[in-house]
């Protein structure tokens, strides 16, 4: 008989995926949307969305639809899904499902995908563009 492997934590699990990329920050994703070298993904539910506001030219592409969003092969990707070597930046609220949303982009190919540390909050506190709704 094999052992079963024990639990992973969520704490163990972020920290784990987290590794397997270089995650950026709030001053450095705006820079690389405005140079066009990055899409920003906004995943964060339209209630907190219509709450705290957007941020200017990023995508909005519910959590449970962005796999089959940003897949370059899948039938139903959107336009600016365009290949593999697309430099992606999840944004969640707070930086959290953002992480594990990167990792899962990571599964499908997409290998330039990242997460904003700090999700939407750090990007508003650092006083970056947001439109109010």
């Amino acid at each position: 008989m094999s052992e079963a492997r024990p639990p992973v934590g969520i704490d163990d699990l972020l920290e784990r995926v987290r590794r397997s990329y270089e995650r950026i920050e709030p001053g450095e994703a705006y820079a690389a949307s405005r140079a066009g070298e990055a899409l920003l993904v906004d995943i964060r539910y339209a209630a907190l969305r219509e709450r705290d506001g957007l941020i200017p030219g990023a995508l909005v592409v519910e959590r449970n639809e962005l796999e089959w969003r940003l897949d370059p092969w899948g039938g139903h990707r959107l336009p600016e899904a365009t290949g593999h070597d697309l430099r992606v930046v999840v944004i969640c609220n707070e930086g959290y499902a953002s992480s594990l949303a990167a990792a899962s982009l990571h599964q499908l190919g997409l290998h330039r995908a990242t997460d904003l540390i700090g999700g939407f909050q750090a990007w508003r506190a650092a006083g970056l563009p947001v439109t109010t709704p």
